[in-house]
């Protein structure tokens, strides 16, 4: 949600707009208003901007109550949903990791398309029950026949498209392996990927440039997407068995809550390039001082603040055990937006692990493809 505009939350789950989200929405909006209203409708000029913005802001609302379908059933399975974030290529929920077994997949997958075919039907009734070629029919039509389109898009069985979540949540049922599920829908997301791109390009040789660049992006983007998730569970499978035991530094320097900030970065982050520090007092870790807590204070007052008055409390400190695996470690990483974590066993801080070490790790591992 860094590069998102926030609207707010539904149901705890925070809403943001994407900054390529105004290009396609402008871009949606004056296709209707100087398009495709005037060529099928006969109105005032200005109904057709009014009614074309109108339809476009109901259009990613229902691109919205898609992802929030997904998000919903995903929370019924216990799985947490940070954000959705609608982006020009239309919305994308962030749960905060995989479901745990097929069948949660599978209606989770499902949910997306389901609310867009019902909205499809409420749309549909809705343009029937209105005055026929009035704003308010062309409005329910298009609505309807986009939401329909929405939902037969999404089922197409492309990783990670909703049909090809359906598709993995088949596979993995039927071979009871997250893993092989997983890279055979990735595979099969990228035939779908380039399809879309092979057609994209005979569509703009034939005449239909916009159109044919539309379809290859989308191909290009769903190709970076199952490559993505194949690399992913690669990952996965070099991490397996691995802890936080076995990566995490022990060597940490530690120091005193009395400390300055400026004193703290002149003998300890400038000389060990280190961006996390335990702030130790009798023996026990009372909490960890890090480079956003420094920056947060201004420069001129470093001399001035200690440490102890901006690290985090022991007890607020996002921590793994040192039995945590390795995926599940970069995962918590990956949500709390950090790189690097303390591993604590009961209130005994035993060591530090940073995205870093889990990244040379893996490299390691690649070159001895081990």
């Amino acid at each position: 949600m860094r590069n998102a505009v926030r609207l707010g939350r539904v149901l705890g789950i925070e809403i943001g707009l994407d900054y390529s989200w105004f290009i396609i929405f402008a871009l949606v909006t004056w296709t209707l208003a100087a398009h495709y209203f005037p060529m099928n409708y006969r109105w005032p000029a200005a109904t057709y901007w009014t009614v074309g913005f109108t339809t476009s802001l109901i259009f990613f609302a229902s691109v919205l109550a898609h992802e929030l379908g997904h998000s919903v059933v995903a929370l019924r399975f216990g799985i947490p949903v940070h954000s959705i974030r609608l982006f020009i290529f239309g919305g994308l929920a962030q749960i905060s990791h995989e479901p745990k077994r097929a069948r949660e997949e599978f209606y989770i997958a499902i949910a997306g398309p389901s609310v867009s075919v019902a909205l499809a039907g409420l749309f549909w009734v809705f343009s029937r029950a209105v005055y026929p070629k009035s704003p308010l029919e062309a409005l329910g039509t298009w609505l309807a026949v986009i939401n329909l389109s929405i939902a037969a898009f999404n089922l197409i069985p492309g990783f990670p498209l909703d049909g090809g979540r359906v598709f993995r949540a088949a596979v993995w049922g039927l071979t009871g392996s997250y893993t092989r599920a997983t890279r055979i829908a990735a595979g099969l997301g990228q035939v779908v990927a380039y399809g879309f791109i092979g057609l994209g390009v005979w569509m703009a040789v034939a005449g239909a440039l916009w159109d044919g660049l539309w379809i290859g992006f989308i191909g290009w983007f769903l190709l970076n997407a199952s490559t993505t998730s194949f690399k992913q569970v690669s990952v996965q499978e070099m991490l397996q068995g691995l802890t936080a035991r076995e990566v995490m530094m022990t060597d940490c320097p530690q120091v005193p809550r009395e400390l300055t900030l400026e004193a703290l970065v002149r003998d300890h982050v400038l000389r060990t390039a280190r961006q996390s520090f335990p702030v130790v007092e009798d023996g026990y870790t009372r909490g960890i001082v890090t480079l956003k807590e420094i920056k947060a204070v201004p420069k001129a007052r470093w001399a001035q603040v200690t440490v102890g008055e901006v690290m985090i409390p022991f007890e607020q400190i996002v921590k793994v055990s040192p039995h945590t695996g390795l995926a599940e470690v970069l995962q918590q990483m990956a949500e709390q937006e950090v790189n690097q974590l303390p591993v604590v066993e009961g209130d005994q801080l035993l060591g530090m692990i940073s995205r870093d070490g889990i990244l040379q790790l893996l490299k390691t591992r690649a070159e001895l493809r081990v």
